[in-house]
Formats: structure tokens, C-alpha cells, sequence
């Protein structure tokens, strides 16, 4: 017989958003007295990332066969008949309600608790210490979206775009930072939508102006993924002339190509998005940006997708997100005329050949060159422009200054040179 689990064992499957929403969840959980349980944080943002949430609960179920399993998440909101039809499955809970430490109670026996999350009004904010293991930590900051990309199932997993007040968000980070957290990352699910439904209206950029203001020991602050329709003027004065901001941007492209990025509904075009990139870059030389990419959208051609990639190597992008294009029921793009299995595969390669190139090109660059670490566990870190990196003897929490002196793979080697 399996020793019973003593604390519950949580599951993450996606976004930064999800892994915040996770710690609530333990934290929520752990304040139960839930003990014995699996709960499995699903992900909606392809088909694969469904797919995958149902063979990590039958996986579960055959490793803990007497724990209780709880399915939440985007997918889990989005069907939840699904996932409650699964004989390994206990209970399903909605995005808002894995938010309720009520849902965890053990005499709450109702086995679907999802409500409708388009009605939504406001986002439940929780306080969480510290992430387990880890000395970076994501953040909420806004939640939900109200854009209607025809790919895109997650605004119905999520609802409208809701934002954080600033109080909350200062308040979350202070009690990280307290708790030995050096870098924080700024996630939602669109996050560049922040503030309009607050007082006042505040901008990310003024959001995030004030919070570094406000915690002048916050040594390092990232960004989730920006839409490059959205990015507002007071974000670009901190990309300039904000050092704590780390240099390392990362946007939601999805096509290098007007006409599908058209037929995708996104609000820019190519040449919107170059200008933007080269606006960045002209304010900060050495921003390294990553950016999304669908391969194989319904309709793409050979030259569209050929557009795409000299759209990648003329704004010279360093980190690749290559999603192979997965069709989900009741999106506008399920219903578009669709590129064969073997033209997404073949397409979503070729993008990861090139996002492998350009990585290899700026990792070659650093190699002598000193950068600063923050060591994430024994041995190994992060520089500020993202780039893995181990250096022997580094403890996991210190912020040391490193020569990197080569590298293994995609991973730098380095000698730290002193710490901060």
C-alpha cells in the first residue's frame, strides 16, 4: 500500500500565472488541513496542454491510487464535464473558486464547483510568503483578457481583464522581498491591459514605476509577456533608465506575416512591431528580446511563413516561445481552412532551428564578459538578460557578479567575482 501524501502534492501545468496560483493553492490547502491530495493545475492554451493534464491525472491516480485528486485550471474551467467524466478524478474547481480556501474543505462534497468566471468583477488577492524552492517569484498582477484573438480559448478560462490594485501588488512584494526573494516577475495573463478598471486608471508603466519606487531594496524586476499593441509611454522611460528592470523583454508576436497576423485578429501589424523593437532597442542597446510564435496558422503559406522568418532574423530575436499550431473547438480559427499535420510539424521546426541560431549567437557574445547572477538553487542562475548559467559553489539566494568563462550547451560557466 502507498504512504498517503502528507502535504498536497500540487501539479503545474503553463503559464507564470498558474505557478503563483499554485502557491495560493498549497498555501489555501495546507490552512484546510487537506492532506492525502494531488491537485493538478491545468492548462488551456492548446490542445497538447489538455492532452497532457489528462495523462498526468491517470498518472497520478496510478501512483497514488487512495490519494484525492482535484483538477482546476484553465481547462478545467473551460470543460469541466471533462475532467469530472474521469474515473480518477475527485473534484473540479473553477479559476475563481481554487481561489477560495472553502473549496478545500473536506466536507465540501460537491464534485464540479465552476462558475461562470465571464462574470467576474474583480480579482481575489492573497498574500503568499514565498515560493517553495525558489528565490525569484512571479506575482499577479492582473488577470483575465478582453482582446479576441481568433486562436485563443483562454479569456473564456480566465474572463475579462481584471487588475491587481497597486496596494495589493506593493503589499505582496514587500513580504517576498522580507522573506530573501531578490527578483520578481510582474505575471497575467495580459498583463499590458493593467489599470484601466482602478481608480485613477494607473498604466503598467506607472504601476510598475511606483512599485520600484516604493521598494528601493528590490534588486531585480521582469516582465511577463507585453502585447506590443499596448505598451505605454511611462514602460518605455523605465526600459530607458530603470537598471533594476532587467534587460530582457519578452512580446506576443505570433507572425511575422500581415495577413496572418490579420487573420489572427492581433492589433499590430509587421511593421508596427519592428517599429516597436527598434524603439526599444534605441533605448536600451542591449535588450535581449523573446518573443511567441504559432507555426502552421490555418491558411499560411509558404511565404507567409517565409515573412515570418526574416521578420525574426531582421529584429534579430533571441528567445523563441514556437507553439505548433493546435486547433481548439469553438475558436474562430478551429473553422479556417487548416495547414496539413506535416506543415505545422516541418514549420515549428524550422523556427526552432532559428530560435536555436540566434540563442548560440548571443550566448557566444557573453562568453568573457561579467554579468550578474542570481543564483536560483546550488550551483546555478540566471544573468539579467536571462541566460542560464552555472557557477560552482554558489548558494542558492546569493546575487553574486560573475565572469562567464564558456559554456556547456545553452548554459554559460562562470567565476563569480564577488557577492552582493
Amino acid at each position: 500500500m502507498n504512504k498517503e501524501l502528507t502535504d498536497p502534492h500540487i501539479i503545474t501545468f503553463g503559464c507564470r500565472l498558474n505557478a503563483y496560483e499554485s502557491e495560493i493553492m498549497r498555501k489555501l490547502a495546507k490552512e484546510s488541513n487537506l492532506s492525502n491530495t494531488i491537485i493538478i493545475n491545468t492548462c488551456a492554451v492548446t490542445s497538447e496542454a489538455e492532452r497532457q493534464a489528462r495523462q498526468a491525472i491517470r498518472k497520478a491516480r496510478r501512483k497514488e491510487p487512495n490519494a484525492k485528486i482535484i483538477v482546476t485550471g484553465c481547462a478545467a474551467q473551460i470543460s469541466p464535464e471533462t475532467f469530472s467524466s474521469m474515473p480518477e478524478v475527485d473534484k473540479v474547481l473553477g479559476n475563481e473558486e481554487k481561489l477560495i480556501g472553502s473549496s478545500y474543505k473536506e466536507d465540501s462534497d460537491a464534485r464540479i464547483k465552476v462558475g461562470n468566471i465571464m462574470s467576474a468583477q474583480k480579482v481575489d488577492t492573497h498574500i503568499i510568503d514565498r515560493f517553495e524552492d525558489r528565490t525569484r517569484a512571479f506575482i499577479q498582477v492582473q488577470t483575465g483578457c478582453d482582446h479576441r484573438c481568433t486562436f485563443c480559448i483562454i479569456p473564456f478560462g480566465r474572463g475579462k481583464s481584471r487588475s491587481v490594485p497597486m496596494g495589493k501588488i506593493f503589499e505582496q512584494v514587500r513580504t517576498l522581498i522580507s522573506n530573501g526573494v531578490k527578483e520578481i516577475v510582474l505575471s497575467g495573463v495580459d498583463i499590458t491591459s493593467y489599470g484601466p478598471d482602478l481608480p485613477g486608471k494607473p498604466s503598467l508603466g506607472q504601476m510598475v514605476r511606483r512599485l520600484l519606487a516604493s521598494n528601493p531594496s528590490l534588486p531585480r524586476l521582469r516582465l511577463s509577456s507585453l502585447d506590443p499593441a499596448e505598451i505605454d509611454d511611462d514602460l518605455m522611460l523605465l526600459v530607458e533608465s530603470e537598471p533594476r528592470l532587467m534587460p530582457h523583454l519578452h512580446l506576443s508576436l505570433q507572425a511575422g506575416d500581415d495577413m496572418v497576423l490579420k487573420r489572427m485578429k492581433r492589433r499590430h501589424d509587421r511593421q508596427q512591431a519592428m517599429n516597436l523593437i527598434l524603439k526599444l532597442r534605441h533605448l536600451r542597446s542591449d535588450l535581449v528580446l523573446g518573443a511567441d510564435f504559432i507555426a502552421g496558422f490555418p491558411t499560411e503559406s509558404e511565404t507567409m511563413f517565409k515573412n515570418t522568418l526574416n521578420f525574426i532574423d531582421e529584429c534579430e530575436l533571441t528567445y523563441l516561445h514556437v507553439f505548433p499550431f493546435s486547433a481548439r473547438p469553438e475558436t474562430p480559427a478551429a473553422r479556417m481552412p487548416q495547414v496539413s499535420h506535416n506543415v505545422i510539424k516541418d514549420r515549428a521546426e524550422q523556427l526552432r532551428e532559428l530560435s536555436s541560431k540566434a540563442l548560440d549567437k548571443h550566448l557566444k557574445k557573453e562568453i568573457g564578459k561579467n554579468r550578474s547572477v542570481l543564483i536560483e538553487k546550488n550551483d546555478f542562475g540566471r544573468t539579467e538578460y536571462f541566460a542560464p548559467i552555472k557557477v560552482p559553489g554558489a548558494k542558492a539566494g546569493q546575487l553574486l557578479d560573475v565572469n562567464i568563462t564558456g559554456r556547456v550547451g545553452n548554459t554559460h560557466l562562470g567565476v563569480p567575482l564577488g557577492s552582493i
